[in-house]
């Protein structure tokens, strides 16, 4: 080795591998997606590896080598045999490196699969255009959604189609839904939780009814008939083969079998669920938050105090006209000083304006006018220097209901962004003054508390208190999990949502803390890296508690190793579900689509959701059959 780069090289030539560039979280949950869902080689290309997550790499059966190399150089490509790889992965670095790697991996191996990670997604779409096979992804564009929908106590949801796709949880379910995507769900033991159990056919409740109840009917002894009527919509667990249902055409009710657990289902929306907010808490937050102008306890109390006196000299000014018009336009006048006072000889000869209780009231308004002034003057000189000093703003006495982000990286930015757009009011909290994500908050009008002191203090000038709920996001689980523990002490009803990478660590958090969610940036988007880095679509991520549900498209190819295979061949229980299919001779999405013999033609895109696991096999195919 040179002095640019040492470590452990592929003892022996080894080609149709996998790379993977970086040592972190990301990287860590990719080399693992590789390895033990598609089973393929993979190479890893680290800057060091005795830090961060570069240890565990080395740890984990099947990764072919791991070299070290500080910086992604031409040497260390050669290193990692660019030649004869099949795909690269940029998961660490920042844009500009990233992109600088991918060009120059493409000029080794022309033909290679990159996938590169981009926090700009606009231009990694560009760059995108610029390689032959490439795509750039967001890790924290695909986890902040999840993040986003947790703090509002909400499942996120993926487009698909024009429609919008989520989970629903036990009651929330609707008799519209797709499919049930999990059962056995015990919030205290999260192992148990079976991913898209197996689906029986249409036709499967009615064989079991007649082959229970026979010639008798649908009467199961000790149950109730009711009287013919109109169809009883079937409860949210009603799926075939896991929950209750009814006769057709006779309202005859069956009881329900004991339930194993809670259920998930897959449901479509029309619209992408968005977050209710009342206009008229919208309005008291801008009336509240108007006073965020006003830069000191004393400036308030004298311009308070100064407008109490204006509406009493109003007052007596009406009652004394009976005039609302003629008072609005004196005061107006009295305000700014450009009143016509009356002259001693106009009092004398009884031609003023009014009596000594309207001069008085006059002179009160005009004396306040004069106090508005400066302080207006002032309110504007700070609020133009704030902005001029790049100062972030700091939350108002109107910020209610809102939501704080803890952490101002890649992953909180989303969040709060996201957050932003839907309308919520979001609260940030930084302890680095350099992070990026400051500019980014400062720009989109979002408050930023800043400084390294603890979390109490710093919670409590985030307005924990009248607070929804607090996102912690920063890139520690530590730290996350402090945040959330403070948030908890000081505001007992707040929601909490931690990034956590430790499952262990996770799994204690749920059984220790109610109205709490945690997700794991990595695990999160690890599974749209390798499925990219496979050729295929991922549309998005959604969560069911620790577990993620893949939403993917696939396009039929000619030379696919799909082409010929039906939903019989497709599915497997635990692993893979079709939920769509759109044919090649038509635009069409078809949700549900009941023909399980109808085979795959070119042309064709399938709609599928999947475990890690079954996209894996999907992928495996395609791989294998077109390759």
């Amino acid at each position: 080795m040179t002095s640019e780069g040492w470590g452990t090289p592929p003892v022996e030539p080894i080609s149709q591998h996998y790379i993977v560039c970086g040592g972190n979280a990301l990287a860590h949950r990719l080399v693992l997606e590789l390895v033990e869902h598609y089973e393929v080689p993979v190479v890893v290309l680290v800057a060091d590896r005795t830090r961060d997550h570069a240890p565990r790499i080395e740890q984990i059966t099947g990764v072919a080598a791991v070299v070290e190399y500080p910086n992604i150089t031409e040497e260390a490509l050669r290193a990692v045999s660019i030649d004869t790889a099949r795909g690269l992965a940029l998961v660490e670095g920042s844009d500009q490196e990233n992109i600088h790697a991918a060009l120059s991996a493409q000029g080794h191996n022309p033909n290679i699969r990159i996938v590169f990670r981009m926090f700009n997604q606009r231009l990694g779409e560009n760059i995108e255009r610029l390689l032959r096979n490439g795509a750039a992804l967001s890790g924290s564009a695909t986890a902040a959604p999840a993040f986003a929908a947790a703090a509002l106590g909400r499942p996120n949801s993926v487009e698909i189609g024009g429609r919008y796709l989520h989970i629903a949880f036990d009651d929330a379910i609707t008799p519209d839904r797709i499919c049930v995507v999990a059962d056995h769900i015990d919030r205290q033991d999260l192992s148990k939780i079976r991913l898209l159990p197996e689906q029986e056919g249409d036709s499967a409740e009615f064989v079991r009814l007649a082959a229970e109840f026979g010639d008798d009917g649908p009467v199961r002894p000790g149950g109730v008939r009711r009287e013919p009527g109109p169809e009883r919509v079937p409860e949210p667990e009603a799926e075939p083969g896991i929950g209750t249902g009814t006769e057709p055409g006779t309202g005859t009710e069956v009881e329900p079998e004991e339930s194993p657990g809670g259920v998930a289902a897959l449901q479509v929306l029309r619209m992408e669920p968005g977050e209710p907010i009342s206009w008229a808490r919208r309005l008291r937050w801008r009336v509240l938050d108007t006073m965020r102008f006003f830069t000191s306890a004393r400036m308030r109390l004298t311009l308070l105090t100064a407008l109490a006196a204006v509406l009493l000299a109003f007052s007596v000014l009406w009652y004394l006209s009976r005039d609302f018009g003629w008072t609005v336009y004196i005061s107006l006048l009295d305000l700014a000083g450009a009143a016509q006072p009356d002259q001693p000889a106009d009092i004398a000869a009884g031609t003023g304006t009014g009596g000594a209780w309207q001069r008085a009231a006059q002179v009160v308004i005009t004396l306040c006018g004069i106090t508005f002034a400066p302080v207006a003057t002032a309110v504007v000189v700070e609020v133009l220097g704030s902005g001029r000093r790049g100062l972030p703003r700091n939350p108002s006495t109107g910020t209610r209901d809102h939501v704080i982000v803890v952490g101002l990286g890649n992953v909180g930015t989303r969040v709060a962004s996201q957050l932003h757009e839907m309308g919520v009011p979001v609260v940030c909290m930084e302890r680095d003054p350099q992070a990026r994500g400051i500019a980014a908050a400062r720009a989109l009008g979002i408050p930023v508390v800043l400084g390294d002191g603890p979390f109490e203090e710093q919670l409590r000038r985030a307005r924990l208190k009248h607070s929804r709920a607090v996102v912690a996001v920063s890139g520690d689980d530590a730290t996350n999990l402090e945040a959330a523990l403070e948030a908890r002490h000081g505001n007992p009803d707040v929601r909490v949502v931690v990034r956590l990478f430790d499952d262990n660590f996770a799994g204690h958090f749920y059984k220790t803390l109610d109205n709490a969610a945690s997700r794991s940036v990595s695990y999160l988007a690890a599974p749209a890296f390798a499925a990219a880095l496979m050729g295929s679509e991922v549309r998005g991520t959604l969560s069911v508690f620790r577990h993620a549900l893949l939403i993917a498209e696939l396009t039929v190819e000619d030379g696919s190793g799909l082409i010929g295979l039906n939903r019989h061949d497709l599915e497997d229980p635990g692993g893979v579900r079709v939920i769509a299919v759109r044919f090649a001779r038509s635009n069409q999405l078809h949700w549900g689509f009941a023909d399980r013999t109808r085979r795959l033609t070119p042309g064709d895109r399938i709609v599928v959701a999947a475990t890690r696991g079954g996209l894996a096999r999907l992928n495996t195919v395609l791989v294998e059959e077109s390759g």
